[in-house]
């Protein structure tokens, strides 16, 4: 999670006392955010053995995967909420893991950082790849595999059957819903099976 504001604000759209399931849960801070101002229980999914050893200090529960495995040892229904939060750009196969995120958990929530962003698209009219708060690494030095707009993604949630529910952007905390493309350097869908 690259912001305390944005893991405020998504931590805010889990109802009180579900169920969470949260891929690619780094250190393990939203889930422990959640276990304690919410009433959450559940899983955090993390392949790094640093981050995984920082989310077993944290008392959070997480398991060892590699998400591009799948997540077969999950059921249908499993979670209230799956969380996909800064993953999907380091994905292989994102329309995969939409479709296992929407599969375990009757909501969703995925966020990601916006490259449609207006200081993004100023970079790339320059001729440079943006380095920002948001995408923070050289292009040559980056995790990421892909780069996505809030824009695309409704395309993508569509295409794999499912339905929007709510989307918005983020920047600096503050929820954006007018011009989220131009507007927010983070994307958020809440998602579910159409």
């Amino acid at each position: 999670m690259a912001e305390p504001q944005v893991m405020h604000a998504i931590a805010a759209l889990v109802p009180q006392g579900a169920k969470v399931l949260d891929l690619g849960c780094g250190d393990g801070a939203l889930l422990a955010h959640l276990q304690a101002t919410r009433g959450c229980t559940g899983y955090g999914v993390e392949i790094d053995d640093a981050k995984v050893q920082a989310c077993l200090k944290r008392g959070v529960n997480v398991l060892q995967l590699n998400l591009e495995d799948g997540l077969n040892m999950f059921g249908d229904g499993s979670f209230d909420m799956v969380l996909q939060i800064d993953t999907l750009q380091h994905l292989r196969n994102a329309e995969t893991m939409l479709r296992e995120t929407a599969r375990v958990g009757r909501n969703a929530i995925v966020a990601f950082p916006n490259f449609a962003h207006w200081p993004n698209r100023l970079a790339v009219l320059q001729g440079r790849m943006p380095v920002t708060k948001r995408l923070p690494y050289q292009w040559y030095d980056t995790p990421n595999i892909r780069v996505g707009t809030h824009a695309d993604f409704e395309v993508l949630a569509r295409s794999c059957g499912l339905r929007v529910e709510d989307s918005f952007g983020l920047h600096e905390g503050e929820v954006v819903r007018r011009w989220p493309n131009l507007l927010a350097s983070t994307a958020v869908f809440c998602i579910r099976n159409g």
